[in-house]
């Protein structure tokens, strides 16, 4: 009878925390519901859910708790390295009661943080027949050994997690695809619009300046016309990237349209937009271009600056005073930077 009970329990605890992962698109959230989890039923003194980055061939450290788990966190191990990295590159749960015996076991976290490793219960989380990231729970309470239900519970919460994991991960890249410029992976004018709303009512409350830099770049159409629209395209690339190395982290940088890119700095006055402007303006100009295709080109851009609040009083007005600034410049001289 008590064994029935305890079956009955752990369905429905399982029913539980199968509505709680799937109803959720949020990947914290969802980490959490796992966190709680996995303490509950298992009770491992240290465990850890890392998660891979396919481009590296490294699984990171997402979640780690336990003795001197803090150790760990931002972490990472190649894929096959130690029994984390042989259940992710296998596709296959692994339970060592005694990894002294495993010549799968590394020690080189046990080192890094201070906790002697004696058996652990590892799986895969996988859908589909990709992999995710493994879970891994290191000595059970009581310095017991993991045995084969602690396995077969751990990779039924597994299976619920994977499938929450990749339904968030997909969520989380369409919705980055709607904010992002296809062709230069910085942020859109939608992106655009809906950072201006948000950093105009901080700056309100706060009573900080937000600067914008329109920037156009000069004599595009000819780069077109004479290189084709590949190189084109290519050269815009290289332009985002460029700004990108020239900014603050905390500013943000939009393709506008065409050839027009836009930046915007939070809590930045409008002398240090001026400064930034100007060291963008310099920066374009002094750079040889798509020297990958051999052409080696060079390019000026025409810059507006303007500043919520001082000129601006609203978002619309910063976007239009920031682009008349601009066309002052692409009418006249070129290659320069005019404030509003």
């Amino acid at each position: 009878m008590e064994e029935r009970s305890y079956r009955l329990n752990q369905l429905k605890t399982f029913s539980e925390i199968g509505k709680a992962l799937t109803s959720s698109l949020d990947l914290k959230e969802i980490l959490n519901v796992v966190m709680e989890q996995i303490s509950a039923l298992l009770q491992p003194k240290n465990w850890s859910l890392l998660l891979l980055d396919e481009e590296k061939e490294e699984l990171r450290f997402e979640i780690a708790v336990g003795e001197a788990a803090h150790r760990l966190k931002g972490l990472s191990l190649k894929v096959g390295e130690g029994i984390a990295g042989w259940v992710a590159r296998e596709g296959k749960p692994l339970l060592v009661p005694d990894v002294s015996l495993d010549p799968r076991f590394s020690d080189k976290f046990d080192k890094v943080s201070k906790f002697k490793t004696r058996s652990v219960v590892c799986v895969p989380l996988k859908t589909r027949g990709k992999s995710l990231g493994v879970i891994e729970l290191v000595n059970k309470v009581e310095d017991e050994s993991f045995g084969e239900e602690d396995l077969l519970l751990l990779t039924t919460l597994a299976d619920y997690t994977a499938i929450a994991i990749e339904n968030a991960l997909l969520f989380d890249k369409v919705q980055e695809l709607t904010i992002t410029d296809d062709l230069t992976c910085v942020y859109n004018s939608r992106y655009m619009h809906r950072f201006l709303d948000y950093e105009i009512e901080r700056a309100k409350r706060y009573h900080y300046k937000l600067s914008m830099i329109f920037m156009d770049l000069d004599y595009f159409k000819d780069i077109n016309d004479r290189y084709g629209h590949i190189c084109g395209s290519k050269l815009l690339v290289e332009v985002a990237r460029l700004i990108l190395a020239n900014i603050r982290t905390a500013d943000i940088v939009c393709r506008y349209g065409g050839d027009e890119f836009v930046v915007l700095l939070p809590a930045a006055p409008k002398d240090k937009a001026r400064i930034v402007a100007d060291k963008l303006r310099r920066a374009i100009k002094e750079t040889k271009f798509l020297k990958e295709e051999k052409i080696d080109c060079t390019l000026t851009a025409s810059i507006g600056v303007a500043c919520f609040p001082d000129d601006a009083k609203d978002k619309l007005e910063l976007i239009h005073l920031a682009d008349q600034a601009m066309y002052r410049v692409k009418n006249t001289t070129r290659d320069g930077v005019e404030m509003s």
